[in-house]
């Protein structure tokens, strides 16, 4: 492989190798485990393969002009003319070592008959995560439509299965696999929002990998409107990973002299399994100098309380209730503003409903703060309800084309957030309640998918996203210590765009805890517990109505940003005492669960999970067992619990804070001393559980 010019990058077990001498962009020889101190000359040795014209790995930005066959990672037009693009170098590629670990590459590169240049960012995170964009410049008269950009790496032959996944509303990232041979599996969302079904991490990996077992490499598009994800591989070629933004024909067109900047796409490794992917973002997403750190106070959120009968006498009596169990944050959810009597109007109308709140919000603001709790309120800020005054003054500030309303969903609309005047009127709008009202926390809703959207002209999702990214960014500039949840009909907006300027995601409206158990556990792969909405409902469930017992619920929501979505005013004394008992025992444990490592096992049985969160340094953790389903099996169940100091002896016992189970009628207790190398191999017995029922054990280091 004469000419090659290799640079290597290392953090966390993970080495990143790139042949930097062009003439064309740089080409990622190796991603994946670390290869230590090898001699970079050896490496390039290694890669001659006896006069092979084709070398296995593609350029970033790959075209037919390097013999890719595949989907190239740049294509588009100027002014219908021919794409074919042939990009070389600009500039010798600039690399920077971080002493921490990892570092940086940029490359820029061009071409000048199709006057088109670009920007090259890959960044190895001192964590171990891989970031890449590209930025695109047209540099010639006339316009040049861009059709598509990816960011891709290479995967080996032996990444033979892909996960990814599906989902609706209240069944979100529900997990699919495939075996990935010479083909393209692709993941592609329309829906204007990230979606129900959007992979928090699409990973290949070696076939069977688990959460602890297997070599698997993953990606995750930061980007909240259309967007894909692919695994592709030819057969003279080695794989590649990777994904972009979607978008629609004519959606960006660069007139000379102007940028497009795709989305962060976010690139993990692990050599033992999906654990070690979570261990990745979640370790890089902690260390954003922006990341919600512990305390997460306890919230609770009014709407399957009171849904949209608000009532100052019942509102004040639901946040007496919540202060005396302990509650620390007060969320008034929808119905608070003019028309707001029901979902079938009112959207747009961003006033306090002077027949409803004749003082305003006031009078129940000062009663949360009085009662030591943050005020926290919903909003809905990008829809807009034709019966609201909003719609009938502004009929032409909906997302579509003229004269071609799209189809209503829940009676509602998509503002064009991108217009400046709608622009405008929001912010001036959202500006105006916190000002008045001081809120810690919007709850920021989305509760439809975008159809024909149509913004200037052309296809309107990139212009949508991008604004309100511009709308978030600005009014958290002007209030820097509001903290603003994305939620989208529930969990439909979860990526890491939105959540590099917002706090935390509404994981599901669903409250059931066994399907929480499902959507809790996928959405870990990509967020730390701190950064998921997690709430006990009400006995029976309001999306599906099953029933399910106080304490399953009260399990399953630890693992989380904790809260409360239930008129607790209609608890009985025993139900009050454990949610106290709970409030108390997420309380003291957040500063653990919000730090820890999350830790899932490959438990043998299909019908149950476990999993946990260990200390950074070892000394403290949680593991919860959960039954969903009726097991095969019939008995003692063991548990072997992964993540410990294997060298150190922990004292294993109940979690004094939450009911545990029965054998033989009688309480169990456990109480006994064992090495982490004893847990994670011979683990412990356990008895049988029912379906719908936890427990949660906490261990301690020994001194």
């Amino acid at each position: 492989m004469g000419g090659s010019e290799l640079v290597a990058l290392r953090a966390a077990g993970v080495s990143l190798v790139l042949d930097v001498a062009g003439p064309g962009l740089p080409r990622v020889l190796h991603w994946g485990a670390d290869l230590g101190e090898t001699p970079l000359d050896q490496l390039a040795a290694a890669q001659d393969a006896g006069g092979n014209a084709l070398p296995p790995t593609a350029a970033l930005l790959p075209t037919q002009y390097d013999r890719w066959a595949g989907r190239p990672g740049l294509t588009g037009h100027r002014d219908g003319g021919p794409g074919h693009l042939r990009l070389t170098l600009s500039a010798p590629v600039t690399v920077a070592v971080d002493p921490a670990g990892g570092g940086t590459v940029t490359a820029l590169s061009h071409d000048e008959v199709a006057g088109i240049a670009v920007r090259t960012e890959l960044e190895l995170t001192p964590q171990g995560l891989v970031r890449q964009r590209h930025a695109v410049t047209s540099t010639a008269p006339g316009v040049w439509h861009l059709d598509s950009l990816l960011c891709l790496l290479p995967v080996p032959a032996q990444a033979a299965e892909v996960l990814d996944f599906t989902g609706r509303w209240s069944r979100e990232r529900a997990p699919q696999r495939s075996a990935f041979g010479d083909q393209t599996i692709a993941h592609e969302s329309r829906r204007g929002r990230t979606g129900f079904g959007a992979p928090s991490l699409f990973t290949a990996g070696t076939p069977g990998f688990g959460w602890r077992t297997g070599e698997v490499w993953g990606v995750h598009v930061g980007w909240s409107g259309d967007h894909q994800h692919l695994a592709q591989r030819l057969p003279d070629r080695d794989g590649v990973l990777g994904g972009g933004e979607l978008l629609e024909p004519g959606e960006v067109r660069l007139a000379e002299g102007e940028t497009y900047t795709g989305p962060w796409a976010h690139f993990a490794y692990s050599a033992a399994g999906l654990d070690g992917l979570s261990a990745a973002v979640h370790g890089w997403l902690r260390a954003r100098p922006s990341h919600p750190v512990s305390p997460r106070p306890l919230t609770l959120n009014t709407w399957e309380a009171v849904y949209f009968d608000h009532d100052l006498g019942k509102l004040t009596e639901l946040a007496r209730t919540a202060a005396e169990l302990g509650v620390e944050r007060f969320v008034l959810d929808d119905g608070w503003f003019l028309g707001r009597r029901d979902d079938r109007a009112g959207l747009g109308d961003w006033h306090v409903d002077p027949d409803v709140w004749p003082d305003g919000l006031h009078p129940l603001v000062d009663e949360v703060t009085r009662l030591g709790m943050q005020f926290g309120l919903w909003v809905e800020p990008e829809m807009v309800n034709p019966r609201s005054r909003l719609a009938e003054q502004h009929p032409d500030w909906v997302l579509a084309a003229p004269g071609r309303l799209p189809e209503e969903q829940r009676w509602q609309h998509v503002l064009d957030v991108a217009r400046p005047e709608v622009f405008a009127y929001l912010l001036e709008r959202l500006d105006a309640l916190v000002a008045e009202y001081r809120p810690a926390y919007l709850k920021w809703d989305h509760n439809r998918d975008l159809v024909e959207a149509v913004h200037g002209g052309a296809a309107g999702v990139h212009a949508q996203t991008d604004a309100v990214y511009r709308l978030l960014d600005a009014l958290r500039e002007r209030h820097p210590g509001l903290e603003i949840e994305s939620c989208s009909s529930g969990g439909s907006r979860v990526d890491l765009g939105v959540l590099a300027r917002t706090d935390r995601v509404w994981g599901s409206d669903n409250n059931d805890p066994l399907e929480r158990q499902h959507i809790q556990r996928w959405t870990g792969l990509l967020l730390p517990p701190e950064l998921v909405g997690c709430h006990v409902g009400p006995p029976v469930s309001h999306t599906n109505g099953r029933a399910t017992s106080l304490a399953f619920r009260c399990a399953t929501a630890l693992f989380g940003h904790a809260g409360i979505e239930w008129d607790i005013t209609a608890c009985t004394a025993d139900e009050r005492a454990a949610l106290r008992s709970w409030i108390a025992a997420y309380r003291r444990l957040r500063g653990l669960l919000h730090t820890g490592r999350t830790v899932r096992a490959d438990h043998p049985d299909p019908t149950a999970y476990l999993h946990g969160v260990v200390a950074a340094d070892g000394g403290h953790a949680l593991f919860a067992y959960a039954q969903l389903g009726s097991s095969a099996r019939d008995g003692a169940t063991r548990l072997r619990l992964p993540g410990l100091d294997p060298d150190a002896a922990y004292r294993v016992s109940l979690l004094p804070e939450l009911p545990g189970p029965h054998l033989h009628g009688r309480p169990w207790q456990p109480d006994l001393v064992l090495t982490g190398a004893a847990l994670a191999a011979h683990g412990l017995l356990a008895p049988p559980l029912r379906p719908a029922e936890a427990f949660v054990l906490e261990l301690h280091r020994e001194p």
